[in-house]
């Protein structure tokens, strides 16, 4: 057999490999979005969902959507003008809607025959595309773009206490009326209220404990997005703000406290004077 037969050869092996190559690995776009504060999906839950628990419904044009109440949606394999006509559909249902979502892109790769959880590209790889496994990717997607809206607003948080703080040490006192305060301890109540009590950042899913063979895919993507350090970071950062506008707010108080003290004493001077002015005159 001549050289140029055998590479001619290697050429057609190739070309008939090339094929089922293909239909090993499959792709799949997944798009998530954070929409809003809140998102009502009891209007969604219909018969015929793929899923309960997160909510998994198909979409129009091809494709699946998984949604979280709070405010969370990630879609898979959907097209772009279908995920847009379909993200309209939800906006009435969106509660405290973001002027900038946030959001978060990537590719699935299904290999049958892969150990891999996440290649060197980033890339998630699952052994197949089961609704069970699209639904945990999408709870740590949707935990993701949460700690990732949290992050940007304790720097924002933190640009505002920054000056109060400057304030106090230059001035002894808190230079803000005890309403900003207040509004900013409301500010961190909720933010701890929604992490701990609604998203629960730092808890497995409900997911991982019915289907237990899931729980390796849900470390790797748990450490991979750093949720459990993420969350402890925003955690520790609330504190430190509520720790410096309770003390800001007690200053306040305190100067509050003080101040009607001298009006009181100012009143009781003014109550004497009064009494005794009458008796100066008549001597």
């Amino acid at each position: 057999m001549t050289a140029s037969r055998r590479a001619a050869d290697r050429a057609a092996d190739t070309a008939e490999k090339q094929p089922a190559a293909d239909r090993r690995q499959q792709a799949i776009v997944v798009c998530a979005r954070l929409l809003g504060e809140r998102l009502d999906t009891r209007t969604l839950e219909r018969d015929g969902a793929l899923g309960a628990v997160p909510l998994a419904v198909t979409v129009d044009g091809g494709g699946i959507a998984i949604m979280f109440r709070y405010g969370a949606v990630v879609l898979f394999d959907t097209a772009p003008e279908a995920a847009e006509r379909f993200l309209a559909t939800l906006k009435p249902l969106v509660t405290e809607k973001f002027a900038a979502p946030e959001r978060e892109d990537l590719r699935i790769l299904v290999r049958a025959d892969t150990e891999q959880l996440i290649d060197a590209a980033g890339n998630i790889v699952l052994r197949d595309r089961a609704i069970e496994r699209l639904q945990l990717i999408a709870d740590v997607l949707a935990k993701n773009l949460v700690l990732s809206h949290y992050e940007t607003r304790m720097a924002a948080i933190f640009d505002r206490i920054e000056p109060l703080a400057g304030t106090l040490r230059q001035k002894g006192r808190a230079g803000v009326p005890g309403k900003v305060l207040l509004q900013h301890i409301g500010d961190v109540l909720l933010m701890q209220q929604k992490m701990v009590g609604r998203v629960e950042t730092g808890e497995k899913p409900e997911l991982v404990w019915e289907h237990p063979e899931l729980d390796r895919l849900y470390m790797r993507l748990a450490e991979e997005y750093e949720l459990r350090e993420r969350g402890r970071a925003i955690d520790r950062k609330l504190d430190i703000v509520s720790r410096t506008v309770e003390t800001l707010l007690s200053l306040e108080q305190t100067r509050s406290s003080l101040r009607v003290e001298w009006y009181i004493v100012a009143l009781i001077i003014a109550e004497l004077a009064l009494a005794v002015y009458p008796l100066l005159l008549r001597h």
